[in-house]
């Protein structure tokens, strides 16, 4: 079994900037695969879940905003029983320029609020991350975060979220060193 989570915001405010590009990805994905979101409440996120070769694969938007989005997550992990290494995490990096994204696992937050909150809430660092560039950054990184993508910028972001959707497929199939081998 394996956890998907998209990090981003909740709400209609939030929902076309850069720091929801985690979000994008996953609604992407829940469309092609025809699955509607359901509310855990519990676990304060919206899931849905598939099957595919390997197992059980549940998809996950963290709804406690993105510097908390670890809470959902560690009890996900805890209501399915899952490692650490079962966990796959989707969100938008501003080291990385606009239309690149990587695959990495083990490394620490680089900043960025809502993988720190993953972090801290599962206690370890052993998670695989998909990158998602949106650089370079231009004012105050909180500002830029928040801000939507351009009109050029969100022509090429289904092409991106189709390739990332292909590197999943592998991290699923053959693991995150493959698709970081691969993508990176």
């Amino acid at each position: 079994m394996k956890l998907i989570v998209g990090l981003g915001n909740p709400g209609k405010e939030y929902q076309q900037t850069r720091h929801s590009f985690g979000f994008w990805t996953l609604d992407a994905l829940l469309e092609k695969k025809q699955l509607k979101w359901s509310e855990d409440k519990d676990c304060q996120a919206m899931t849905a879940s598939f099957q595919d070769d390997h197992g059980k694969v549940i998809l996950c938007q963290p709804q406690t905003f993105m510097n908390n989005s670890g809470e959902a997550v560690q009890k996900l992990k805890k209501f399915y029983k899952l490692k650490n290494e079962d966990i796959i995490v989707i969100y938008d990096d501003l080291d990385l320029p606009f239309g690149i994204f990587k695959v990495a696992a083990k490394r620490s937050s680089g900043g960025h609020n809502g993988i720190e909150s993953v972090i801290q809430h599962l206690q370890s660092t052993d998670f695989v991350r998909l990158r998602l560039g949106i650089g370079p950054q231009i004012g105050s990184a909180e500002d830029f975060v928040l801000k939507k993508f351009s009109a050029n910028e969100k022509k090429k972001i289904p092409e991106i979220i189709d390739s990332c959707h292909l590197a999943l497929e592998i991290i699923l199939k053959d693991g995150w060193q493959v698709a970081a081998n691969k993508y990176n």
